[in-house]
């Protein structure tokens, strides 16, 4: 490196928010780089938070990304649609596989596993799992949706306990709603796709949705399970962000990947992770668009950071 300059924007284009806004030679950039750092640490929470400095487009595509933080706050973000916050956390994979941050690596798909049912059923939803939006037919007469104690439901205690929370969470205080989301809302999803994909009692829970295209759901609903139960997911519990202590190797994980495809590959939406599409885990976002029967890429929300990251380097520079 010849100068000061030109290892900043290194660590800008290696996407070192962090390291680079405890080095930032003025409050402009550092302000940039911890909006970067939350988007890289999918702090979805915090996406929306104020950062004038940001260029609005970023701020917008960011916004799509972020979970509400009461039940009436507008836009619905993330709550819309699950696609832009998967287009993220793709893009932030592929970051964390070049930087070879491979326990946040892991950590990121373990996030898109317990969401991807959402992903399934936001066609049908026409939103992405919002609790105040929920269909009335989802607690029609009949229904186990939602029925603590239900021993004809094939719901776990904890997902009966979750459902039960989401049909009116919607009308509890902010505190209430944001405490929903942090222990509760994936259970949901998981729930959901047992209804749809797994139940061997069923009831009318999905009765709002036509045969045929409940069908297609059930697919797509069976594969983002079988996802969640992947020898790469399971890397999850092998990595300090699980319960042992152990990192995986670039090569352990890309068996583990390999191993999942082949068990993905039963029906025409698992086989989708079979495809060459160039991204760094072979598959993962032909899947994701299989499951959500739309198209989901790795977004470049991280490189724009980046990028202007980089202008505003060279400015200062100028300047």
């Amino acid at each position: 490196m010849d100068t000061t300059r030109d290892l900043l924007i290194a660590l800008a284009r290696r996407y070192a928010f962090a390291d680079l806004g405890a080095l930032a030679p003025a409050a402009e950039i550092a302000e940039v780089c911890e909006f970067g750092q939350r988007l890289l640490s999918l702090d979805a929470e915090d996406f929306a938070a104020e950062a004038r400095v940001v260029p609005a487009e970023l701020r917008r595509r960011a916004r799509a990304c972020h979970m509400p933080q009461t039940p009436r706050e507008q836009p619905r973000g993330a709550l819309e649609s699950l696609r832009p916050a998967y287009g993220l956390l793709l893009e932030a994979i592929a970051v964390r596989w070049h930087r070879r941050e491979l326990s946040p690596m892991i950590a990121a798909v373990h996030i898109a596993s317990e969401y991807l049912p959402l992903l399934a059923f936001e066609p049908h939803l026409g939103h992405a799992g919002d609790p105040a939006r929920w269909p009335a037919g989802l607690s029609a007469p009949g229904s186990r949706f939602g029925v603590i104690g239900d021993r004809e439901c094939d719901h776990t205690k904890s997902e009966q306990s979750a459902t039960n929370r989401t049909l009116r969470v919607s009308v509890e205080p902010a505190e209430g709603w944001r405490a929903y989301f942090d222990r509760q809302h994936s259970q949901v999803a998981g729930a959901l796709a047992v209804c749809a994909a797994t139940c061997r009692n069923p009831c009318t829970s999905m009765d709002w949705i036509d045969p045929e295209p409940r069908a297609d759901l059930q697919l797509r609903a069976r594969t983002a399970l079988a996802f969640a139960e992947t020898p790469l997911v399971r890397l999850r519990h092998a990595a300090p962000v699980g319960h042992g202590f152990g990192v995986p190797s670039p090569e352990e994980v890309l068996d583990a990947w390999e191993r999942s495809r082949l068990a993905l590959d039963k029906n025409a939406v698992g086989a989708a992770a079979s495809k060459d599409d160039g991204f760094p885990l072979p598959g993962l976002p032909s899947l994701f668009a299989a499951i959500a029967d739309a198209p989901i890429e790795p977004s470049t929300l991280l490189r724009g950071v980046s990028e202007h990251v980089v202008r505003l380097l060279e400015r200062h520079e100028a300047a």
